[in-house]
């Protein structure tokens, strides 16, 4: 396995929170969810197993002996060309937690552990019109997950009655065999089936969600989208996920958001985009022209005689509220200018008198007459 120091980034003598502040950095950089690393389903895998070596102290004493998180350790006979300085009372440690207590003195057995259990996250999707991406808004969600059981207020128990010891594994968590090798007696252990674990079971359990403190019901969770989201973008809402077993903490709430395109307007960025049609007239000689806004109100710019068709207008702070800080984009408006495909007679005289003037040779085609006219 990689080494997990470096895979989040800690020195070998982080302490307990530095490590835990590394793993969840690195989880939501590169969560598979939210992440647009094209490796990043890998990188979060290898985070997780990182994690879970050195958050647990055994696991990571082991690794700190014999590396590999002490696989090494399970398949080579004692400094087999390893090198290690181990001491008897290590190897006494490391041989306890395999054998069931070869080197002097019974087993260590874990205690039970807490019978609650973190809920599951849960994701959805959200469709926005561009204004609503942009000034933000309050979005009813109906969620179709876990939530906390009322009759026994999620501890999974009937009111009046709590947790007792787990008879199979007497409140250990544990179910432990002896099994008999080449090497001689092994002792192993899986999780007791019965409590999950924990070393508790329910007294009288709770009948309305058989014990588990939740049951699956339809919400409405009430969204605050904040102004500047862009299509992409995952909103994580904490504790809005499914209820925790036997009361445990709720996981949360993923909301990804998609924005609809808009018929006007579109985004760059922070800015927003626009094409504003003018008359060939008001191109050639200037004029004041109106330009719309996301908010509905029109904005005015002046042109210059002789504005160039694609000529880019900028009207500030009328674009994308920045997200997650102060200000806004820009609105920029590019120029079209409609070029008229019927004339008159009197106006063909007048763009005719208008080539003759500037010395340009047009070809003024008579339009052609159909069969009947």
């Amino acid at each position: 396995m990689a080494d997990p120091y470096a895979t989040l980034g800690v020195a070998r003598s982080a302490s307990p929170e530095e490590i835990k502040k590394a793993y969840r950095r690195l989880a939501r950089q590169y969560h598979p969810d939210t992440s647009a690393e094209a490796d990043a389903e890998t990188r979060f895998k290898q985070i997780s197993a990182a994690y879970e070596t050195l958050s647990d102290p055994e696991r990571r004493q082991r690794y700190d002996m014999f590396g590999d998180d002490g696989s090494r350790a399970a398949g080579t006979g004692a400094g087999a060309g390893s090198g290690a300085n181990v001491g008897f009372g290590d190897l006494g440690d490391l041989f306890e937690s395999f054998f069931g207590g070869g080197f002097g003195g019974g087993a260590r057995r874990r205690g039970p552990r807490s019978v609650a259990e973190r809920g599951a996250d849960i994701e959805t999707t959200v469709r926005l019109s561009l204004p609503q991406a942009v000034f933000g808004v309050k979005h009813d969600l109906e969620v179709f997950a876990a939530g906390p059981c009322e009759p026994c207020g999620g501890a999974g128990v009937e009111p009046g009655t709590g947790h007792v010891r787990c008879g199979t594994c007497e409140g250990t968590g544990e179910i432990r065999a002896m099994q008999r090798s080449i090497f001689g007696a092994m002792m192993t252990a899986r999780p007791c089936g019965r409590c999950r674990g924990t070393g508790q079971v329910p007294e009288s359990p709770c009948r309305s969600c058989a014990g588990e403190g939740r049951v699956m019901r339809s919400v409405t969770v009430t969204v605050e989208i904040p102004a500047g989201v862009e299509h992409g973008t995952t909103l994580r809402v904490r504790g809005r996920g499914e209820a925790g077993a036997r009361g445990g903490q709720a996981g949360d709430l993923y909301v990804h958001i998609g924005v609809e395109p808009h018929e006007t307007f579109r985004r760059d960025g922070d800015d927003l985009l626009c094409r504003v049609e003018v008359p060939l007239t008001q191109a050639l000689l200037g004029a004041t022209v109106a330009v719309p806004t996301l908010e509905g109100e029109d904005e005015h710019i002046e042109l210059e005689p002789g504005t160039q068709p694609g000529a880019v207008h900028r009207i500030r702070g009328k674009g994308v509220p920045k997200l997650g800080s102060r200000g806004r984009g820009d609105l920029i408006a590019a120029i079209e200018v409609d070029i008229p495909r019927k004339l008159s007679g009197e106006q063909r005289d007048l763009i005719r008198r208008l080539a003759e003037l500037r010395g340009e040779v047009v070809a003024d085609k008579p339009r052609k007459r159909g069969f009947l006219r």
